[in-house]
């Protein structure tokens, strides 16, 4: 697996605004109280779990799982680098919230199921899983040619992917998290430069560098779009 590093590396997607819309969102999801145990899987440097844990003045730390141990991750979390299998498989305690954030998709079918499974092993009664990825249909994430062609790929393939979670999952919701961005063209192709999204992932250095000439030709000075996400929420009845 190719590692995404910079996915929340001091963008949009770990601002304030951003952060506090997520959380009002998934609070219209998920009732928290004191005692919420939660669980974020690919958590990144776990800006998000942390928010839950301030915001929501939970007694207990959220656990944040990614494969990247970063330096600068939240300290309101108790971050865990490990295999998420073999934790899940081996963990005694149940969630009350499991949150998968554009994270699933890194997972071939057969390990998308038995994630599945070992997540529905780990919920609470009346436990609540969150399943979030990109919008799939009018997708609106500035792109040059290539990268746009190498996301389409990516989106055929969550497309498979929700039709595997819903076969998988009973009485799944689905609902659209929105958020309107603005962000400075420099900004959005030092994003670029860092590989911040899994469709730059495979391509070669040259390529990198002929798209991002190509963006700043299409681009204004200031780029700005709606970054939607698909959540799928089950509860474990």
């Amino acid at each position: 697996m190719k590692l995404l590093k910079h996915w929340d590396d001091n963008n949009w997607l770990s601002s304030k605004k951003y952060i506090d819309a997520f959380c009002v969102f998934v609070s219209k999801q998920v009732r928290f109280r004191k005692d919420t145990r939660i669980l974020d899987i690919g958590c990144g440097r776990g800006k998000i779990a942390g928010a839950f844990k301030r915001k929501f003045k939970l007694l207990n730390k959220p656990i944040g799982i990614d494969i990247i141990h970063h330096q600068d991750k939240d300290k309101d979390i108790e971050f865990k680098k490990t295999d998420i299998f073999s934790y899940l498989e081996k963990n005694k305690n149940s969630f009350d919230l499991i949150l998968i954030k554009q994270t699933i998709h890194f997972f071939n079918p057969t390990q998308i199921k038995k994630l599945l499974r070992l997540c529905k092993n780990n919920l609470s009664s009346n436990g609540v899983m969150l399943i979030f990825s990109l919008e799939t249909h009018r997708n609106q994430i500035p792109c040059f040619s290539l990268m746009k062609s190498r996301l389409q790929q990516g989106l055929k393939r969550d497309v498979k992917i929700q039709k595997i979670i819903t076969k998988s999952l009973s009485g799944l919701a689905k609902n659209k998290f929105h958020f309107s961005v603005k962000i400075r063209k420099g900004k959005y192709i030092e994003m670029i430069k860092k590989r911040y999204i899994s469709c730059l992932l495979d391509l070669s250095q040259d390529e990198i560098d002929q798209g991002i000439q190509e963006f700043k030709h299409q681009h204004k000075a200031t780029i700005a779009f709606k970054d939607t996400l698909t959540c799928m929420k089950y509860i474990w009845a």
